[in-house]
């Protein structure tokens, strides 16, 4: 199970939900970054959602999932949701996710990571770059990393020399977004910038690979590999 919170960024009401193992820790956390499409429209509308926070619970991991999507009304169509997205407003959402895992009793504020799919991939790499706290990011297939959003917003990619954690990255071969070609230009840029990272390619599989909510994108095989690497990685640099 989970609980619900409220914060509030810039006049805007946030929900955030939290999940907890039980006992009482303290444990390490993790930030999750919500993915689309679902999701867009309130987190509890998506099980895939519920099922990531779940699982982190179930592997030891408390988990804050912020609603970045706060600042429209959740009716408005994804597609100006993505038009309009800032980045600015994105760092603002995390930092109150983050700070709501630091002020916990059960977590321990030392360990603390990053995680997200598809938007929420490009996202948890964004915040990784924008808070030298964290001690992991892992990023599943985010798109768009070569893009900045928002007046004046910096690439993420462009970012990365910030980055000051372990980075594990799990693509679909089959994506397009990002491509192949993206990948590699993801590793190339961190290896630049002395990165410390490990990224996992899997065939047959394209965007959104591990959602089980679509018959079309879902590859259990490959997600389930993936989830184990990833939550390896996490043993590895949170426990």
């Amino acid at each position: 199970m989970y609980q619900k919170h409220i914060v509030d960024i810039q006049g805007s009401p946030m929900e955030v939900l939290s999940f907890a193992p039980e006992g009482p820790g303290p444990f390490p956390g993790v930030v999750v970054a919500q993915h689309l499409p679902i999701a867009h429209e309130g987190l509890e509308k998506d099980p895939f959602t519920i099922d990531v926070g779940e699982r982190l619970a179930k592997a030891g991991f408390a988990s804050v999932t912020p609603y970045v999507f706060h600042w429209w009304d959740p009716e408005v169509d994804i597609a100006v949701k993505r038009k309009e997205f800032r980045d600015d407003r994105a760092v603002a959402d995390y930092n109150a996710a983050f700070d709501i895992l630091v002020r916990s009793e059960k977590i321990d504020e030392n360990r603390i990571g990053i995680l997200g799919h598809c938007w929420g991939g490009r996202l948890s790499w964004l915040h990784a770059c924008h808070n030298g706290q964290y001690k992991s990011l892992v990023t599943l297939y985010g798109g768009r990393l070569k893009l900045g959003m928002g007046d004046g917003a910096i690439a993420p990619i462009d970012l990365c020399g910030r980055l000051t954690c372990p980075v594990m990255g799990i693509f679909g071969n089959e994506d397009e977004n990002p491509s192949p070609e993206d990948v590699d230009d993801l590793d190339a840029a961190l290896s630049k910038a002395g990165v410390v990272h490990e990224f996992h390619r899997y065939d047959g599989a394209g965007h959104g690979f591990q959602d089980f909510c679509n018959d079309e994108r879902y590859r259990q095989d490959a997600s389930e590999d993936a989830w184990g690497k990833l939550l390896s990685f996490l043993d590895t640099n949170l426990k």
